[in-house]
C-alpha cells in the first residue's frame, strides 16, 4: 500500500515535469542561440548553479544510509550500486545548467547578458563573488548594532518626552484644583 502511494506521487510528479518541460520548450524556442550562450556565459561568471553542485552526492549518501537501514547485510552492495548509479547520472547536471541559461536568458537582453559576464570575469567581479559574502554578513551585523541602537534611542526619547506630557498634565491638573 505504501508502496503505491509512493508510485502515485512519483507517476504524479512526472506528470507536472512534463507538462512543465513541454510548456518551456515553446518559450525556450524564442530564445536566439547567442542569446542563450550569453546567459550561459553569464551564469557561468556568476557561478549561479554552483551551490547545487553536492545535490547529487547528497542524494547519493542519504539513498545510501536509507537502503542500510533496510539492509544492512548488503552495505557493500548497496553502496557500489549507489555510486555507480550517481555516476550514470552525474550528466543531467548539464540539465540544470539549461534551465538556468533559458532563466536568465528569458530575464535579460543579451547584451545585458554580456555586460554580466564582462563584469563578474573581471577582477572586480571576481572579488564579488569571493568576498560579498563576507561584506554581506558584516552589513548585516552593522544593520542589527544600527538597528539596536534606532530601538534604544526611539524608547529612550519617546520615553523622556511622555513623562514631560504626562508632568504637564499633572502640573495642569494641580493648579485647577487650587482656583
Amino acid at each position: 500500500m505504501m508502496m503505491t502511494g509512493k508510485l502515485f506521487r512519483l507517476a504524479a510528479i512526472a506528470v507536472l515535469l512534463a507538462a512543465a518541460l513541454a510548456g518551456g520548450a515553446k518559450a525556450q524556442d524564442e530564445i536566439s542561440d547567442s542569446h542563450l550562450k550569453a546567459a550561459r556565459a553569464a551564469i557561468s561568471s556568476i557561478r549561479v548553479t554552483d551551490e547545487f553542485d553536492g545535490i547529487l552526492s547528497a542524494a547519493a549518501a542519504q539513498l545510501k544510509v536509507q537502503l542500510y537501514q533496510k539492509n544492512p547485510d548488503l552495505q557493500p552492495m548497496i553502496s557500489q550500486i549507489v555510486d555507480e548509479t550517481a555516476i550514470g547520472l552525474a550528466g543531467r547536471r548539464a540539465d540544470l545548467e539549461r534551465e538556468a541559461a533559458f532563466a536568465y536568458a528569458k530575464i535579460f537582453t543579451e547584451a545585458e547578458l554580456e555586460d554580466i559576464t564582462t563584469f563578474y570575469t573581471s577582477a572586480v567581479g571576481k572579488k564579488l563573488i569571493i568576498d560579498g559574502p563576507l561584506a554581506t554578513r558584516e552589513v548585516f551585523k552593522a544593520a542589527d548594532i544600527w538597528r539596536a541602537g534606532i530601538a534604544r534611542d526611539l524608547s529612550a526619547e519617546s520615553g523622556k518626552k511622555i513623562a514631560a506630557e504626562i508632568k504637564k498634565t499633572q502640573s495642569g491638573n494641580d493648579e485647577s484644583k487650587t482656583e
